[in-house]
């Protein structure tokens, strides 16, 4: 393989220390706000309080009649 020169050449120094720094940082992303229910979750518990409410009603309508038994 021939060898690629590049333009900028390495250079090391003769005396002292050789010191390379590097630190990997950690890269913070934007906060994602999520639902604390789900909308399936919702349509659920709203289904579910309609259907308690009819229930009361019936029973409301069934105590309000007399009993003619």
């Amino acid at each position: 393989m021939p060898e690629v020169k590049s333009m900028f050449r390495e250079v090391l120094p003769k005396h002292g220390q050789l010191s390379m720094e590097d630190v990997p940082t950690m890269v913070l992303c934007k906060p994602k706000l999520l639902p604390l229910k789900s909308v399936t979750l919702e349509k659920l518990e709203k289904m579910q309080q309609e259907a308690q409410e009819a229930i009361r009603k019936q029973e409301l309508a069934q105590k309000d009649q007399p009993e003619s038994l």
